[in-house]
């Protein structure tokens, strides 16, 4: 199942958020060379991780195997802030819009070759269950262009920003990704079941919606 975390609630998740921003440190740190961003204490937070982020969590019996991060775009966004050079117009803005930003899954439970993990469709999943249940229609996104036909053959519709940079050590491109209930459809289909991976509670408590 996928945990929402938001300034409503982080404070009952301290040891999973903890968890979360080392993870990020690995994976965007260690792995990507992402070296501006490092920090001693081994974990990774920018000025983003405030009030209005909101955090997904897959978790197993407490132990973070996932993370990704929601930013609403009515604000100054990574795009705007810290990649501008992605994009080649005005960026994407709107309640309906926000970014996908700081996907990570732990080494072991991560995609194999063009199969997507369980715990990356997990992760996929809730952000498309989320989006329909908030009013989110479309995600902007930094990824490396190989996750193009990845996005394109889960049935999102994908509008490149400008041409694909090198970012840290990885080329990258920016994205928009619109996605409706056909995406949710055919996502389900992927994980081979109809249930959603977000408590039905979850999604009908307004304040998780940053």
């Amino acid at each position: 199942m996928i945990s929402i975390v938001t300034a409503a609630n982080i404070r009952s998740f301290a040891s999973e958020m903890e968890q979360a921003y080392r993870l990020r440190h690995q994976v965007f740190v260690t792995e990507m060379g992402w070296k501006d961003i490092e920090r001693p204490d081994g974990r990774e937070i920018d000025q983003f991780d405030d009030q209005h982020a909101v955090h997904m969590l897959a978790t197993d019996r407490g132990e973070v195997l996932g993370y990704q991060r929601m930013l609403p775009t009515t604000r100054p966004y990574l795009l705007t802030e810290v990649l501008p050079q992605l994009c080649d117009g005005p960026a994407p803005r709107g309640p309906h819009i926000w970014e996908w930003t700081r996907y990570c899954v732990k080494q072991g439970h991560r995609d194999r070759g063009r199969m997507l993990s369980p715990i990356g469709s997990a992760l996929l999943t809730g952000i498309v269950e989320w989006g329909l249940a908030s009013g989110v229609d479309q995600i902007v996104i930094e990824m490396n262009p190989l996750w193009l036909l990845r996005l394109v053959q889960l049935h999102f519709r994908v509008t490149p920003l400008g041409i694909p940079q090198i970012v840290g050590t990885q080329e990258t491109v920016a994205v928009t990704a619109a996605f409706d209930e056909r995406t949710l459809e055919r996502l389900r289909t992927v994980r081979g079941s109809e249930a959603p991976v977000i408590r039905d509670d979850v999604l009908t408590d307004r304040r998780l919606f940053g």
